[in-house]
């Protein structure tokens, strides 16, 4: 089987697309299994250490800042991933229109866990892949949601008690896409 590649995306790869990707590291066990996470920005300036209050609150919630440095979004980062989990609808749609093709592997990432968990798994071993597909099998044919609720705020240039709340809600909706996308499979999840 090869691996499943996910990746997180914000406008500045900054704060939320790296929370995304490190925690979602945290949660689905240690490098080198069936899934593979990465982060990338829409503007993200290349080469940028993670800012220190990322960092201290990514570890706050378990995760690790490690040797990590931004980068922009490209239509080649889409097309290798099996799976675009954009921080806002703009990030998604971004991504599409680097990538067309990769429509079905894009959502927001509060979309996809609203989208992936509405249907249950067919199987014990259905996989990150069959969890793609029930998500977008339903893109369109449930009950449309408010037009800024699958967004998350950016909390650049704001108090670190926002940084924090936005770190929690990705939290969430990360274990949540975690648990959606290892289901049946063998890989940790973190409490």
């Amino acid at each position: 089987m090869t691996r499943f590649e996910v990746l997180f995306v914000c406008t500045g790869n900054l704060y939320r697309s790296p929370v995304g990707e490190r925690l979602f590291a945290a949660h689905t066990g240690p490098p080198g299994g069936g899934i593979g996470v990465g982060s990338a920005g829409t503007l993200a300036r290349p080469g940028l250490p993670m800012p220190p209050r990322t960092a201290a609150v990514l570890e706050e919630l378990g995760g690790t800042a490690g040797a990590f440095t931004t980068r922009r979004l490209t239509a080649a980062l889409v097309a290798s991933a099996d799976l675009v989990l954009g921080l806002t609808r703009e990030h998604r749609d971004a991504a599409v229109r680097l990538h067309p093709a990769a429509l079905r592997r894009c959502f927001a990432l509060e979309e996809f866990v609203r989208l992936a968990g509405a249907v249950p798994p067919e199987g014990a071993d259905d996989g990150p892949r069959a969890a793609v597909a029930r998500a977008a099998a339903l893109r369109g044919r449930t009950p449309p949601v408010a037009a800024g609720a699958d967004a998350v705020p950016d909390p650049d240039g704001r108090p670190v008690e926002e940084l924090r709340s936005c770190a929690a809600r990705i939290d969430l909706a990360v274990r949540r896409a975690a648990a959606l996308l290892t289901a049946g499979q063998s890989l940790p999840l973190s409490d």
